[in-house]
């Protein structure tokens, strides 16, 4: 019986694995076929002539390398703005007693609560009173500091024991000193995780780039994407193509930093 229950496990793994990996194998071999729409089925797709001709055709076409460097730029400031400010207001949280720390916790629990989709028309509105449409101002200032961030860290401070910070009080060390040189060297584990899941994030973010952009100089990598997307047809090639270099970033990040994430994750909830 033990032996059949691993069979039984071991097959539902691989099933599971095949699952999830075969979407990405099918995306960079369609990405590998010049007009695969035109081949017909699945094993005419698999056994036709391979080439990397729709890599280079769209690289160098509809401004893949503007939409690349946008999505590089948002997606550095935005994790940047994150690690700093929720690191900040993390802190604040964990370690400052004051009379308006419960309200200001339970208003930032009630926004994750908060679906995205509900603030969505303000905050457009908002942009657009500020003069902000087709800059980056719009793709970065929102997103710079998270409510799920400052949960994440606060949740993590709290766990950490208060000797050091009170040693280097004695020391005559300040509150930012405190706060960069002790406290956020002791949070690497979990400002990785937040560092590396806000890259994604934003990285992968097409809804509000989409509404807060219409220029071409300002549209990030998955709103870029779209326009390989015809009202007739698709065009499969380029369009993997592309989706396969925009995802390129996510597996080296994941592929480096996957021990960091998993420890991360697993030293806070070892703590709590």
């Amino acid at each position: 019986m033990k032996a059949l229950t691993k069979i039984s496990i071991y097959l539902i793994l691989i099933f599971v694995a095949i699952a999830m990996i075969f979407p990405m194998a099918w995306m960079i071999i369609l990405s590998l076929k010049e007009y695969p729409e035109s081949l017909g089925g699945f094993f005419n797709i698999i056994f036709s002539d391979y080439t990397i001709k729709n890599y280079s055709e769209a690289l160098v076409s509809d401004s893949f390398d503007i939409y690349f460097s946008n999505s590089l730029i948002v997606a550095f400031f935005v994790t940047l703005g994150n690690i700093i400010f929720c690191l900040m207001a993390g802190y604040a949280l964990a370690r400052r007693n004051t009379k308006f720390n419960t309200l200001i916790w339970l208003s930032i629990l009630g926004v994750i609560i908060i679906p995205h989709h509900v603030v969505m028309i303000p905050l457009y509105r908002l942009i657009v009173e500020f003069g902000w449409i087709n800059t980056y101002y719009a793709l970065i200032v929102p997103w710079l500091v998270t409510p799920f961030g400052i949960f994440l860290i606060r949740q993590y401070i709290i766990t950490l024991p208060r000797d050091i910070e009170d040693a280097a009080r004695i020391d005559g060390a300040g509150e930012w000193y405190i706060l960069f040189r002790v406290v956020a060297p002791l949070c690497k584990p979990i400002l990785t995780v937040l560092a590396i899941y806000t890259f994604l994030g934003n990285w992968n973010s097409f809804l509000m780039p989409f509404l807060l952009t219409n220029e071409i100089d300002y549209r990030t990598l998955p709103v870029g994407l779209t326009f390989y997307l015809g009202k007739q047809s698709i065009d499969w090639g380029h369009l993997m193509a592309g989706a396969g270099m925009s995802a390129l970033p996510i597996i080296i990040l994941f592929i480096f930093f996957q021990k960091k994430i998993i420890n991360g994750l697993t030293a806070g909830a070892l703590k709590e």
